[in-house]
């Protein structure tokens, strides 16, 4: 047995056959579906954590409006400036910056631009920020693991060669009534790997859900408040990231001589994160209705539904038995 048939045999992840499929002339993208759901289960979450910190029930969707198109733009406006040459260098495609449902949103970005939109969503409702987004910190990385399955469907963002048994298979995708290569809205017509790579998405996808468990027990452990259940998600996301973008093969943007920008990002947004969590020391803030009680309590399902767009209306206090915020 040759080697190259070995490692073919060694590999047992095989790779979907194709990432889009027609219903009729619409074309049903697996990626645009993996994010999609990710949404959904990131607010479902987040709503249910907000509501027990406090908050009132519906201001989780209601701020979501905001946050993900504004994340959305975001994240592809990163992803089009770190790899600008692949729309805007020679022989580039400039209308496929447009193209969203080919891949390609950078998480820098879609955090960056969705708290802004955060930042208006909760404006609206009466609700500092740092109090909403320890809230949705682990239902973003959770939504961000949904969204690699994507990758996966795409045939994406996966590392160099290997032989370990969990490599991946990668397939030879092409356009079924041309033949012509189309990796990413091909069909795989031969099963037969043409490489087995690290599934470095895979890799991604762990770690996130292993944040996301982290920011729950360090939330519950040690009661965060004030950004700082966020911060505990940058901060292990970023650690993560830092080592699993060195694993990737796929064309980058490359700065200091060789290195990957989403290396340097990871390093740099990792340290502020630390530094936040060293710095803050204030305690779980609560938010408090006009009437006393906490704004997701049962007294406040009888206010008006506008009464919390006010910002003046809800009050942050520390917790019970804690010291002044």
């Amino acid at each position: 047995m040759s080697s190259a048939v070995a490692t073919a045999l060694l590999a047992f992840i095989p790779s979907p056959d194709r990432g889009v499929w027609m219903l009729g002339p619409i074309p049903i993208r697996a990626y645009a579906i993996c994010i999609i759901v990710g949404i959904i289960v990131a607010v479902m979450w987040s709503e249910r954590r907000f509501v027990a910190r406090g908050g009132q029930p519906g201001t989780v969707t209601d701020v979501a409006v905001f946050a993900v198109p504004f994340g959305l733009v975001g994240g592809r406006l990163y992803h089009v400036a770190t790899d600008w040459e692949t729309y805007f260098g020679p022989g580039g495609d400039p209308v496929g910056a447009l193209k969203i449902w080919n891949g390609g949103l950078g998480i820098w970005g879609a955090v960056a631009l969705g708290a802004v939109g955060a930042w208006i969503g909760c404006r609206r409702r009466g609700v500092p920020l740092p109090f909403f987004a320890d809230a949705v910190a682990p239902g973003i990385v959770v939504a961000q693991a949904i969204g690699r399955v994507g990758n996966y469907f795409n045939q994406e963002l996966y590392g160099g060669p290997t032989t370990l048994p969990w490599g991946l298979e990668i397939y030879r995708r092409v356009d079924p009534g041309t033949g012509a290569p189309d990796s990413l809205g091909g069909v795989a017509l031969d099963h037969t790997p043409i490489e087995i790579v690290h599934p470095t998405f895979l890799y991604e996808l762990l770690w996130n859900l292993i944040v996301a468990a982290l920011v729950v027990w360090a939330d519950r452990r040690f009661r965060l408040g004030h950004g700082r259940a966020f911060a505990v998600y940058v901060a292990g996301y970023t650690f993560g990231r830092f080592f699993i973008e060195m694993a990737r093969t796929d064309p980058a943007t490359r700065v200091f001589g060789d290195i990957r920008i989403n290396v340097v990002v990871a390093a740099v947004v990792f340290v502020g994160a630390v530094l936040y969590l060293a710095l803050v020391r204030k305690p779980r803030e609560v938010l408090v209705a006009p009437d006393g009680d906490t704004a997701g309590g049962p007294h406040d399902t009888d206010r008006p539904a506008d009464a919390a767009t006010d910002p003046s209306d809800n009050k942050v206090v520390a917790e019970p038995g804690d010291p002044s915020p």
